[in-house]
């Protein structure tokens, strides 16, 4: 197994957040994710979500963050583990057309799930975003909950609290809030075998129902759980998203 993977994976299984935030705004750290949202012929929203998890946690694992198999520092490296070592923040914007063509120009990693295609970007100060990625909007655009069939098998499904009726912006910054913390606590062998596959994932609504028989497994240790800041759109604590592995 590579070391680099391990050190990655060793990153991410340390836990993350302890830094307080500076007295700055402009400084404060932020992963941006870009979703494509084309006009004519928008995505399904279950397929965007997992393209924007799957994008973090591939982000997260990319040889660029470092090290590299040498030792040697990556060139994402510093700006990931300060972000990483901060309280961990995803802002998501919507592209299309010139402006999403235009956000490639820009360090990260797009990902494509069925008709849909997301990019996270390398995080950094929301004060210093880059003019192509801030002029991109935040809020405005959402799409319609769509009804996908069983998830395949073999892969992590990242269950959505549907009573909270995120956006799909907040929905999409959750979801790879999930993804991290399901890479982190796979042991290192596990999180190996998921980057294989690309770290595909599948992303559902819970309802009620649904949402009861999950709650158990978080209890168990057998699924892991994101608990929101209360920023925006829900309240301090909630329980947004349910991520269980694969198996």
């Amino acid at each position: 197994m590579s070391r680099s993977f391990e050190a990655r994976h060793a990153r991410l299984a340390a836990g993350y957040g302890g830094q307080p935030d500076p007295e700055d705004p402009a400084a404060v750290l932020a992963m941006p994710i870009v979703l494509h949202i084309p006009k004519a012929e928008p995505p399904n929203r279950s397929d965007l979500l997992a393209a924007a998890a799957t994008a973090t946690v591939e982000l997260c694992f990319d040889e660029r963050v470092g090290p590299d198999e040498s030792g040697e520092p990556g060139p994402w490296q510093e700006n990931f583990a300060a972000w990483t070592q901060a309280r961990i923040r995803k802002v998501s914007r919507r592209a299309r057309g010139a402006a999403w063509a235009g956000a490639h120009e820009v360090d990260g990693i797009t990902v494509e799930v069925g008709n849909a295609q997301a990019r996270a970007l390398v995080p950094g100060p929301v004060g210093e975003l880059d003019p192509r990625i801030k002029k991109l909007q935040i809020g405005g655009t959402d799409l319609e909950h769509d009804d996908p069939e069983l998830p395949p098998s073999g892969v992590p499904i990242l269950w959505i609290d549907a009573s909270l009726e995120m956006t799909v912006g907040k929905a999409a910054a959750q979801v790879g809030h999930g993804a991290m913390l399901l890479a982190a606590a796979l042991d290192v062998e596990r999180a190996r075998a998921w980057s294989e596959s690309g770290f595909r994932c599948a992303v559902r609504d819970a309802d009620p129902e649904m949402w009861g028989r999950l709650v158990p497994l978080v209890e168990a240790r057998r699924a892991v759980a994101v608990r929101d800041a209360g920023f925006t759109e829900v309240a301090p604590g909630s329980v947004t998203v349910i991520a269980v592995p694969a198996g």
